[in-house]
């Protein structure tokens, strides 16, 4: 049977239980390192930073005894040597002081454990003791892998790189993902230099490090089909995909900055490709709506418009609750077919839902939107479809859109991408 091959492995508790028992045997070295397949001089090197000195009894002797002539060290007048003198401590008082060593330490691996003069020695005395050193070895195992492996050059150079984009908005992954031949460590690394501050911006410079509450579960019976949502139900959308399942899917949402009244956002989600589209509406109202799916069937086209949009869903707002506003054309013609999810069921529109916090970065909630227009939402939508995703594999919206998607819509609405490193999901990006 092959043995293990132990060179290169760090010494465990069982390793130097053995060198323990090797040494109260009065062992050599080369023949405990051969018992456990290793150089002797590791296991040199391990009694040496591990013994412990044990208190000696009586006064440890001097090196310097015999030629020592020291004198004065406790009163000034007194004429007797320091070195034979018991009521003078020279361990304390002597500057001179080296205490001298057993003859027989080299002899026995530099500690006494084998030693059966040990309890009457003079001496300094120093014992190995297995789980003394395993628990030193753990110790320092730890406090090795704290701190950060990087030096003052490297972490400027990152700094200069990451600093500014973070400050922009930008989110690790996005950086990381466009930069990884620049960074030189992992994404994690990243993170863990954030937590300890190591750069001029911090980890609540990102943009997901905020305080979440804990959603509120409302009780009781959930309430019925109500009639702008006969044969357009969250089963009847399933029940769809089931019989279709490639059907594109686009998720409907109005974003609002203030309660009150005013400007709000249109939001359209693709579900294949993650892309975004937002119009600005004057008010949150279902003739709003009407208008603006109008232009956009007007801009693209029937064919292309049906193609891009044959599948709704949304939620129960009152400014949508006229679907047949947006299924049929002016002229009457089916372009597109509307679904409704349950009441208070975010999570049948979940990424959509999740894509609103990329708005809210650069429109936090609270601000009005009556002072943007429409180009500023168009250029907060690029930067937004520019920022890669983690849920993408790293791509962006953009990026997926682009094969999948019918370009006129891109050329139509003025969508375009915005190189990494320029992303910016800040307030400053559009601000008034």
């Amino acid at each position: 049977m092959l043995t293990e091959n132990r060179k290169g492995k760090h010494l465990t508790l069982a390793d130097r239980m053995t060198i323990e028992h090797g040494l109260s045997l009065n062992w050599a070295l080369i023949d405990i390192a051969k018992k456990l397949e290793k150089d002797p001089t590791t296991i040199s090197k391990e009694i040496k930073k591990n013994r412990q000195q044990q208190s000696s009894r009586g006064k440890p002797l001097c090196k310097h005894k015999e030629e020592c002539s020291v004198q004065n060290l406790c009163r000034p007048m007194c004429r007797n040597f320091c070195c034979r003198c018991s009521q003078i401590n020279c361990i304390r008082h002597c500057a001179d002081y080296s205490p001298k060593a057993c003859a027989k330490m080299k002899k026995r691996s530099f500690v006494c454990n084998s030693c059966k003069s040990v309890s009457s020695c003079s001496f300094e005395r120093f014992r190995y003791s297995a789980k003394v050193a395993e628990a030193n070895y753990r110790e320092n195992l730890i406090a090795s892998r704290q701190g950060a492996d990087i030096t003052a050059f490297e972490l400027k150079h990152l700094d200069n790189l990451i600093s500014p984009l973070i400050k922009k908005g930008q989110s690790i992954f996005h950086i990381y993902t466009n930069n990884e031949d620049k960074i030189g460590c992992s994404q994690r690394t990243l993170y863990n230099h954030f937590e300890r501050n190591l750069f001029s911006a911090t980890n609540l410079d990102l943009p997901r490090k905020v305080r979440i509450k804990k959603r509120k579960h409302r009780k009781g019976a959930a309430p019925s089909t109500q009639r702008h949502s006969f044969g357009r139900t969250y089963e009847d959308f399933l029940s769809l995909l089931k019989q279709s399942p490639d059907t594109p899917v686009v998720e409907m949402d109005t974003f609002k900055g203030r309660r009150e009244k005013g400007k709000v956002l249109l939001t359209l989600f693709f579900r294949n490709s993650s892309l975004m589209l937002a119009f600005l509406l004057e008010s949150c109202s279902q003739d709003c709506v009407r208008r603006t799916w109008n232009l956009l069937y007007h801009q693209l086209g029937h064919e292309a418009f049906a193609a891009l949009f044959p599948v709704i869903l949304t939620d129960n707002g009152s400014e949508f609750k006229a679907p047949l506003d947006i299924e049929l054309s002016p002229a009457g013609m089916q372009r597109t077919k509307v679904f409704f999810c349950h009441p208070m069921n975010s999570n049948q529109r979940a990424r959509s839902e999740k894509n609103h916090e990329y708005l809210r970065y650069i429109f936090p909630k609270g601000k009005s939107l009556d002072s943007f227009s429409q180009e500023d939402i168009t250029r907060a939508v690029n930067h937004i479809n520019s920022t890669a995703r983690a849920s993408l594999d790293g791509a962006t919206p953009f990026q997926l859109a682009l094969n999948q998607l019918d370009h006129s819509l891109f050329a139509k609405l003025n969508l375009k991408q915005i190189p990494a490193n320029w992303v910016t999901l800040k307030p400053q990006l559009i601000k008034k």
